[in-house]
């Protein structure tokens, strides 16, 4: 990090990348301390005569693309703004600052009896980023969506001033604001629920699953559970098509054992360098599924676990990312609306296994009846997560091809996770794009807060785009 070439104190030039490391892109950033240090910083760079460059707020870097970067523009990251500000005891209501995140609140209120409503598969994530990206989880038909459960947003508008929205104050901007990756505004502070539970404990079963139909009986047949999730082999074709492992689980009831202090220690585990890219390829991700699915050796097991390892598996490995070496990864999650032959996520498993270009890490599960409009990812229907190395033309060229499949279901894909969705392929699968944009312009009329992906979408007009409609 060197002094950045700015008559204002604070900013710094630094290369900016989210968690799948791609793309990289270096901006002037600063990162205050408190919320007047981050108004303060703001209005630098407005005052600096380069506000057409854009602002965009980065929390703890987890989105994996483009959705918190902005090239030739400033970035504020939000971390060092991580005070809790006010909690209810009798009803679990908590207002804390953008910055706190679910990690901290983990920490702070489970040993009290209390439980983020909604998490997602890290707990490093703000948050503010929670609120921007309108994250789900393994729960989502049973408690929706984070946003499900907030009650107000302060946010910093493009204009300089400060508002709290709500669904009954301002609520356009409020549902605005609801996924909508962080171009609304600069999320300051927000109110939401927590959820009173027995303690960190949960009951769980674990099934094998043989394939894409059973996945889905299985599925129908655990709406007793409250979090469910299944990982599935991409390789597998034919009548394995979609076999891997199910599993479904719910808070412990009356086990008040205690959360344990080494639990949140610091992670144990590291990665300290990038692997070289042919550590991660077809052969070896063929022999990894192979062993994670034989792993569950009997058709089904139950247990009571520890909430941690059971939703954050990956967390205790610190920068498993680098894993995937200096190529970085490629995430691509989808939903396709509910369909009783599943023919379009039958399609997209189908040509991912006979690609070759299989991903470690495959997610599915199927998503409740909530749905927010706008720029927020989920609605009823089955969703597919999956991590790909980045292996270039090739695999971008199938993810275009997985797109149309997606767009023509009905389906999206996950903006929080996006680096390469086409604008018009968007458009296609965000019907509702106008309407948010229409207030997001009426509050930014200026088009201030800018971000990568937002530029590739069509969403925001940077220098460049501005430059060519003069021309």
């Amino acid at each position: 990090m060197t002094d950045a070439p700015s008559s204002h104190p604070g900013w710094v030039e630094q290369e900016l990348y989210g968690w799948g490391r791609y793309p990289r892109i270096g901006s002037l950033v600063a990162r205050p301390e408190s919320q007047r240090g981050l108004v303060a910083a703001a209005t630098s760079a407005a005052s600096n005569g380069d506000s057409s460059s854009g602002l965009i707020a980065h929390g703890l870097g987890r989105s994996y693309g483009d959705v918190a970067l902005l090239r030739n523009g400033r970035v504020i990251l939000t971390r060092r703004l991580d005070r809790m500000l006010a909690f209810d005891e009798s009803t679990g209501v908590l207002r804390c600052e953008a910055g706190v995140s679910l990690e901290d609140l983990l920490e702070v209120f489970l040993p009290r009896g209390w439980f983020p409503p909604v998490l997602p598969g890290t707990k490093f994530v703000t948050v503010g980023g929670a609120v921007a990206n309108d994250i789900h989880g393994k729960s989502h038909h049973a408690d929706g969506t984070f946003c499900d459960h907030v009650n107000s947003i302060d946010l910093l508008l493009a204009s300089g001033e400060m508002v709290t929205v709500s669904r009954d104050q301002h609520s356009e901007l409020f549902w605005a604001t609801v996924g909508g990756i962080g171009l609304t505004g600069i999320i300051l502070a927000v109110e939401f629920a927590l959820r009173r539970v027995d303690g960190p404990w949960f009951e769980t079963e674990s099934i094998r699953i043989r394939d894409l139909d059973h996945f889905f009986e299985v599925s129908a047949a655990s709406t007793g559970f409250t979090h469910v999730v299944s990982w599935i082999d991409t390789l597998a074709k034919g009548k394995r098509l979609g076999r891997g492992t199910f599993s479904r689980g719910r808070h412990a009831v009356g086990n008040n054992q205690p959360v344990g202090k080494g639990l949140f220690s610091k992670l144990p585990l590291t990665v300290p360098i990038d692997l070289p890219n042919l550590v991660l390829n077809p052969f070896t991700l063929r022999v990894f599924n192979e062993v994670f699915y034989r792993k569950q050796w009997r058709a089904e097991t139950k247990g009571l676990v520890h909430f941690e390892p059971w939703f954050f598996p990956l967390d205790v490995i610190g920068n498993w990312n680098r894993g995937y070496g200096p190529r970085g990864m490629i995430q691509y999650q989808i939903v396709v609306p509910p369909d009783p032959e599943h023919r379009a996520i039958r399609t997209v498993i189908e040509g991912i296994a006979t690609s070759g270009m299989g991903s470690f890490l495959a997610v599915l599960k199927e998503f409740g009846d909530n749905a927010h409009g706008g720029l927020s990812f989920p609605m009823p229907g089955v969703t597919l997560a999956l991590d790909f190395p980045n292996y270039g033309k090739p695999l971008f060229e199938l993810l275009n091809r997985m797109d149309r499949v997606v767009a023509e279901a009905g389906g999206r894909v996950y903006l929080g996770k996006d680096s390469r969705l086409s604008k018009e392929m968007f458009q296609q699968m965000y019907p509702g794009w106008q309407e948010w944009k229409a207030v997001r312009d009426e509050w930014d009329p200026t088009g201030r807060f800018q971000s990568e992906l937002g530029r590739r979408l069509g969403l925001v007009q940077g220098p460049v785009d501005k430059a060519e409609e003069a021309a």
